[in-house]
């Protein structure tokens, strides 16, 4: 199965690249699974007539529509997702139907972008993609990480087995349904 990971953020400093960075560490632990981050700095592009002709939006194609599932890592930027995670999501959005998306949200407060995520499950529908349910809060990003990236709190491990688990149930489900 091939679950690519969006890092739905072009801040600079951004917090939630740790955040991506250990939901892919976590995501590769599953030798069935074929993972990579994709970042979304690397395809923001101005918007034409021709945009899904561009070079970046062809390469962003070619990912997406060979995956079976995907997981967004996004922070929450004034209760909702940042905007050049919606101008990816709009870039390609053919490429996104009948997938199923995991999200995982991230705040520097305590609610680890939940209000993000409910709002980004409304868009990820209209993309005719299917939200799973479970999720990943990373809350207080600020101090769930030490000085050299590692996570503070060994409870996420679970949290993102949960939330694999049920990612790749729908995976193979879509994935034969097609």
């Amino acid at each position: 199965m091939y679950i690519p990971i969006i890092l739905g953020t072009a801040r600079e400093g951004r917090q939630s690249e740790k955040a991506a960075n250990y939901v892919l560490g976590e995501v590769r632990k599953n030798k069935d699974i074929e993972t990579e981050l994709i970042d979304v700095r690397d395809f923001l592009t101005k918007r034409t007539d021709n945009t899904r002709r561009l070079p970046e939006a062809k390469k962003l194609s070619s990912k997406i529509s060979k995956a079976d599932g995907i997981i967004i890592v996004s922070p929450e930027y004034n209760h909702g997702y940042p905007g050049e995670l919606k101008i990816m999501l709009d870039l390609i959005y053919e490429d996104f139907h009948k997938k199923p998306v995991a999200f995982c949200g991230v705040s520097a407060g305590g609610l680890g972008g939940a209000r993000m995520i409910e709002q980004l499950r409304q868009v990820v529908i209209e993309l005719h993609m299917v939200p799973i349910r479970e999720a990943v809060y990373f809350s207080n990003i600020k101090s769930l990480f030490d000085e050299k990236g590692q996570i503070t709190d060994q409870s996420y491990s679970k949290r993102m087995g949960v939330m694999l688990d049920e990612l790749l149930w729908y995976a193979k489900a879509l994935k034969k349904a097609g």
